[in-house]
């Protein structure tokens, strides 16, 4: 009945946060992680709460992954492969290596596998948390779609890290660069075919499903069984969710426009809830991190000092090594581009829900006795969490608006009017053949050329005026033939956006934006 109680009470509280966070423009899951915190050291409140850690990452991830790769698209990832193997492979491997070189020369008693599981745990931005603060902030959309590209799949790189240095650790065997290697692209492989063929099982199941609902329920179970179904076959998990959400998108029709609205409000709840729990969840557990330290707490917190300052330096470093290399690209969409992008970004680098699983999932004992250094290394993790992930939560819209690379209104429009006007054109063109096989009213054509010249700037989120909504009804009421015309119209305005979407260079939340505002018209005017 606690867990009951504490589930419904960081719900309401994530609902209540949100209006907070807008009105104080601070980013709420950082305000959850803070509320957390104070429940969990409010006297009255049992001493712990319970949560198997193995639980954390199939309860949470699945759903937040799933809802953040839909904003993407296969043609942004095609554009961005260089950054994803540098960001999501190479960089958690240096922050690995180098975090867990720190730890050999600090901590006391530590193994050089437990000193690599640390360098996992800390090395991946989590792409919930990235999400979570980095996306509300008017930032350039290159640096966050580098930002996202980044946190989809850099967990995948240091869970299998992770699990190898783990075993290795337990059963004293010896942990090689080569075996690594080798799993990690066994896994890879694995979760893209597992990816693909969920989507298609899904695609089958969901073509036989009547209403839009049991649809929309059907994306929520996927994720889960996706990410399950890789686990138990030993690849990753991350990967196979993220594939299922890219092949469900990318599949998706001109005509499913009353599917697209439902399930978007439907993640836009679960999105927020599941979100809001996770970062309580975050700040409850960190009264047990220290716990669970005892009197060693201060000597430990002097060593996650340094390791903070190693991660945020080996970002910056990083970044930086980006920039020279973006410096010579021909490609308008790279980044970071600038000196004070690159600062952006290296203050991007926010750990979440994954730095905290992996931490709490750390076993107690070995073959030959407890684990090295256990206690010590929860408290190392959990202090990176905090500190970059309150610390740029707070201070990132300032840090944006201080650099001026906040984002330009005008070029995020522009983004918009660019498919809006494709998707304006698609409509007149299928227009003029469907009139010239109707013989329609003089006043019938010139109210479809006229509403159809329009749908440019309605796309772009421009209301109708009354007397083109008084013109739009007097069309409709009883002409058939204007509304099938229409209809068809609509229906070749929005294959042009999802054509759009999936083409390389086109922002995909820019096209999702247009697709949205066609889908509300097309509902209408069924």
């Amino acid at each position: 009945m606690e867990i009951l109680l504490l589930v419904v009470g960081l719900m309401l509280a994530t609902v209540l946060l949100v209006g907070v966070g807008d009105r104080l423009r601070l980013p709420w899951p950082v305000l959850m992680v803070l509320l957390g915190v104070a429940v969990a050291f409010a006297p009255a409140l049992p001493d712990r709460f319970e949560l198997d850690p193995e639980l954390i990452l199939p309860l949470f991830l699945p759903p937040l992954l799933f809802a953040t790769a839909q904003r993407t698209s296969w043609a942004l990832f095609r554009a961005r492969w260089r950054s994803i193997a540098l960001l999501a492979v190479a960089l958690v491997a240096v922050t690995t290596t180098a975090v867990a070189g720190t730890a050999l020369a600090l901590v006391p008693g530590i193994t050089l596998t437990a000193a690599v599981a640390l360098g996992a745990m800390v090395a991946p931005p989590d792409p919930v948390a990235v999400e979570a603060v980095a996306g509300p902030v008017r930032m350039p959309r290159r640096l966050l779609a580098v930002l996202q590209s980044e946190g989809l799949f850099n967990d995948a790189t240091a869970l299998v890290v992770f699990q190898t240095a783990v075993l290795a650790t337990v059963e004293r065997s010896e942990l090689t660069a080569s075996g690594l290697l080798l799993r990690f692209v066994l896994g890879v492989v694995t979760a893209v075919v597992l990816g693909i063929v969920f989507a298609r099982v899904a695609r089958w199941i969901s073509d036989r499903i009547a209403t839009p609902t049991g649809r929309s329920a059907l994306t929520l179970v996927l994720p889960f069984a996706v990410y399950l179904a890789a686990e138990q076959l030993q690849a990753s998990g991350v990967i196979a969710v993220v594939v299922v959400a890219l092949q469900l998108r990318a599949a998706s029709d001109a005509d499913e426009a009353a599917d697209r609205l439902v399930q978007r409000s439907f993640w836009d709840v679960v999105e927020l809830l599941v979100t809001g729990l996770a970062f309580g969840l975050i700040g409850l557990d960190l009264r047990q991190v220290i716990d669970d330290a005892g009197p060693e707490l201060f000597r430990t917190l002097t060593h996650a000092a340094v390791v903070c300052a190693v991660v945020i330096v080996v970002r910056a470093v990083w970044m930086t090594g980006a920039w020279m290399l973006v410096r010579r690209s021909s490609d308008p969409a790279a980044a970071p581009r600038t000196g004070r992008e690159v600062v952006v970004l290296s203050w991007c680098g926010m750990r979440g829900l994954a730095t905290l699983a992996l931490a709490l999932s750390l076993p107690t004992s070995t073959l030959s006795g407890p684990f090295p250094a256990r206690a010590e290394l929860v408290v190392i993790a959990c202090s990176v969490l905090v500190v970059t992930l309150i610390v740029p939560g707070f201070t990132l819209p300032v840090l944006v608006r201080a650099l001026g690379v906040a984002e330009d209104a005008e070029s995020e429009r522009s983004a918009e009017q660019a498919v809006a006007q494709r998707a304006r054109r698609a409509a007149l063109a299928r227009l003029v053949g469907d009139v010239k096989e109707h013989d329609l009213p003089e006043e019938a054509v010139a109210g479809l050329h006229e509403r159809m010249a329009r749908l440019e700037a309605v796309l772009c989120g421009e209301p109708m005026t009354a007397g083109e909504r008084d013109r739009f009804e007097h069309l409709r009421r009883g002409r058939d033939v204007v509304r099938r015309i229409q209809a068809d119209a609509l229906a070749a305005a929005r294959e042009e956006v999802l054509a759009a979407r999936r083409e390389p260079g086109v922002d995909p939340e820019a096209a999702d934006r247009v697709l949205r505002r066609l889908d509300l018209r097309t509902v209408l005017l069924d």
